[in-house]
Order: C-alpha cells, then structure tokens, then sequence
C-alpha cells in the first residue's frame, strides 16, 4: 500500500454482515458487470476522484477479476469479500436519493420529412471545451464547454436559442423524430436506440453539452401548480408535455441544457449503450453516480426504502460506478439503469427514492 493513499475521512468502515441482504444478492451478475470495467481499466486505467477510491487499487483488483474463474454465486461474493472492504458515509448530513433511468427505443429517420421533423444534433464546431488555462474572466466555473468566436470563447447558446434556430443550416442533424418531447427526453437519458425508416438501427450516445446548468422541469410544474409532488414522475411530465402541445416548447426551454449526440456501435443486444466509464451498461447493475466524488469502477451497495419495480422488498444490491449525469451531484446520489425500451422506461420513471450507499473500497487501501 502507498502510504501516501488515503479514502476520504468522511467514510467509516463496517463488516459484511452489516449490509442487509448482502448474502442473498446476485453477485454473480455484479461480477460480470465489474468485470466489463476491469476490462477497460486494464487498457484505460481511471482517475481517482474526491472521495479518494484509488482507480490504480480499482486497476489492480479488476485484474485479479480478469485472470481468476468465477461462475458462481458463492465465488462471486467471495471475490468481493477478499478484495474490498466495505465503507458507509458517517453522519446524516449525507441524505442519499435514488433516481432510474433507461435507453429510449424511438422510431427516427436519417432525413427530414413530413413524420420526423425535429432533429437530434452532432457537437458544433464551434462548441469547445472550457478549462482553467482557456476560461475567460467573467465565465462561471460551472461551465465546461463554450462557443468560440473571433472575440473569444463565450457561452454556448441555449436551448431556448437553439430551438429558435441558432444552429439552424449547420449540417449538424443526425436524424431526425417524430416528436420535440421525444427529443427532450432523450437529452434527459442521454442516450438512445433508433429504430430507422430504412428498416436498420443505429445507437446515439452523449457527445458534448451546451454547458449551461441542468434544471428539472418536474419541479417548475410543481412550482406552477400544474402537478403535485406526489404526482411527479417521467411519465406525467411527458403527459403534461403532450397534453400541452402550446406550452410545451416553453418548459422545456427552462433547462437550458442542451445535449449533442455521436453515433455508437451497437454492443450485445444484451447491454445498453456505451457509459460514460467507456464500457457498456448493464440492466439492474450499472449505477450512475457524481463523477466529480466517485471512481468510476467502484463498487457500490445501494439500498432504498422502497421497492423499485413489482418487487415487495426494498432494493438491497451491488451495482457499479460505470455513468454519470450533471443532475446527479451528491455522494450519495444514484441512478439505477433499469434497460432498454418502454418497459425499463416505466420502471425508471417511477424510481425517486430515499436511498443509502456502501462503497467497497479496495483493500490495498483500507483506511477509510
């Protein structure tokens, strides 16, 4: 062990038996989906962030995974067991929420026509990337991307700009959809599965942001009236948006955050599309976390008070840091992948519960 290695203080750690459910989980299938970012990190290895999960221990372990036999369950759990040491968040200042979230499976053309007229949009040229070393003055620390002109790099348009026409005549659409709610809700995902009118299927995949802040429109219609707290999930937010055609485009517009997409390889029919860890999701076991604080690759026992689908029991299970989201910001803030299609969409809609976190952290460095 570097003795210069050190998890963050705020993680205390606790025995195995203290994980409620532990011993009744699938950790095969934890495995399998560890095994996917040991696989990256054997060729890319990540970086340690904040909380100080070491990515070179994560690296080392992942290893350990690649070269060994595991086809059990029994096996599976041991490897966990011997390799990590499990760490929980100490004090109540850390309130943990767990939020779903899926690939949309949607009709699209490679065209415009009558039936697909709202487009999906390539990175910009002129969207760059904002550091320390090229951030001007005046700009927010928040912003990571920005828009190069001859006066210098300023902020991105929006996406009220952009739906007025800002990038208009660019050559940037990819395809194109039926619906502008539909189009939203796959910036929301952040990801898709096309379904294309020449009969072939094409995955798209995060490229680059507007860089403006991102803001749930669920919350402006509570604010609003026009829902209750108690009512607000995916689905109603998208029947408030398509009962509302005249208004629509006016919500939407209150997250300026706008999203632009690349194409992907399609990976097994099995997996979702390719995380933000570089490695394929995994229904029920990739977790998408606050990148700026987790390690991607990490181990994570997530546990919820309430069911996450037609299950009675709370969710107790181990998933993988393997994607993030700019609304997923906190240590114990999750989003579960819950797969591809309408019916992982039902599940990840209602998904928005209070949840806590028990990171396995390597045991080459156990002073957490």
């Amino acid at each position: 062990m570097n003795p210069s290695q050190k998890t963050s203080s705020d993680l205390v750690p606790i025995s195995f038996s203290r994980m409620k459910g532990w011993h009744e989980d699938d950790h095969l299938a934890a495995f399998n989906c560890f095994v996917l970012s040991a696989r990256h990190m054997r060729k890319k290895p990540y970086t340690t962030k904040s909380l100080s999960i070491s990515a070179a221990d994560l690296a080392a372990i992942g290893t350990k995974a690649l070269d060994i036999s595991v086809s059990d369950n029994r096996s599976a759990r041991g490897f966990f067991e011997d390799n990590f040491t499990p760490c929980r968040f100490n004090g109540s200042k850390y309130q943990g929420m767990l939020t779903g979230y899926y690939e949309p499976v949607l009709a699209a053309s490679r065209t415009r026509t009558d039936k697909f007229r709202f487009p999906l949009l390539r990175r910009p040229d002129d969207l760059v990337d904002v550091m320390h070393s090229n951030r001007p003055q005046e700009m927010d620390e928040y912003f990571a991307f920005g828009r190069k002109t001859p006066g210098g790099i300023v902020e991105y348009y929006d996406r009220a700009h952009i739906g007025q026409g800002a990038l208009d005549n660019k050559g940037l659409e990819l395809f194109w959809l039926e619906s502008p709610v539909d189009v939203f809700f796959i910036h929301i995902q952040g990801s898709a599965r096309l379904l294309l009118d020449d009969n072939s299927s094409q995955r798209v995949s995060y490229a680059a942001k507007s860089g403006h802040p991102y803001t749930p429109i669920g919350k402006i219609l509570i604010d609003k009236g026009e829902l209750k707290i108690k009512d607000v999930t995916m689905q109603s937010i998208r029947k408030w948006l398509n009962d509302n055609p005249s208004k629509s485009d006016e919500l939407m517009s209150h997250n300026r955050s706008y999203i632009f997409f690349k194409t992907t390889s399609a990976p097994d029919a099995h997996f979702g599309p390719i995380a933000a860890a570089g490695v394929p999701l995994t229904q029920n076991r990739s977790l998408a976390v606050d990148h700026k604080q987790h390690t991607f690759g990490t181990p994570i026992w997530v546990e919820t008070d309430s069911p996450i689908n037609s299950d009675k029991k709370p969710l107790s299970r181990l998933m993988i840091a393997q994607d993030t989201g700019s609304a997923i910001v906190g240590p114990q803030r999750g989003d579960y992948f819950c797969g591809s299609g309408d019916s992982a969409g039902e599940v990840a809609g209602r998904i928005k519960h209070a949840a806590s976190m028990t990171l396995l952290v390597p045991n080459p460095d156990r002073r957490c």
